[in-house]
């Protein structure tokens, strides 16, 4: 089924990162990073900034920092991610994930994300939304 909309979006993959913001091993290491990320999401469209040294997340490019990197995806692709079903550099080269700016800083980051798969999939049986398991 998939996501309905792009609140949908913003709320679990964004989401996510509030969740890391607060882990006290991962927050810190992200913060540090000082990256502003924009995620690009297809069916349905969205777009989901993250700002790591302000720790926050807005939908939307306007009214904040500048992303420096973007990854343009679809939002099944975000959530399979998040499930830890995506090898990041493998959809890279198949184009299913397009990266523009800083790749390095975003593989810097990428393992950081592994610790959370289990709370987004928690999130989302919480939520009742088995329909977004993979």
């Amino acid at each position: 089924m998939g996501f309905a909309n792009s609140a949908e979006v913003t709320k679990y993959i964004g989401g996510i990162f509030e969740t890391a913001f607060e882990d006290e091993e991962i927050g810190p290491k992200l913060v540090a990073t000082g990256l502003v990320i924009a995620f690009d999401f297809t069916d349905p469209e969205a777009v989901v900034v993250i700002d790591m040294a302000n720790k926050s997340i807005r939908e939307g490019v306007d009214g904040g920092a500048a992303p420096k990197a973007t990854m343009s995806m679809t939002a099944d692709t975000g959530n399979a991610y998040w499930q830890g079903k995506v090898n990041l550099p493998l959809a890279m080269a198949k184009r299913k994930i397009k990266v523009d700016g800083d790749m390095g800083s975003l593989l810097k980051i990428a393992p950081l994300g592994k610790k959370l798969y289990p709370v987004y999939i928690d999130r989302l049986k919480n939520d009742g939304r088995d329909d977004l398991l993979v």
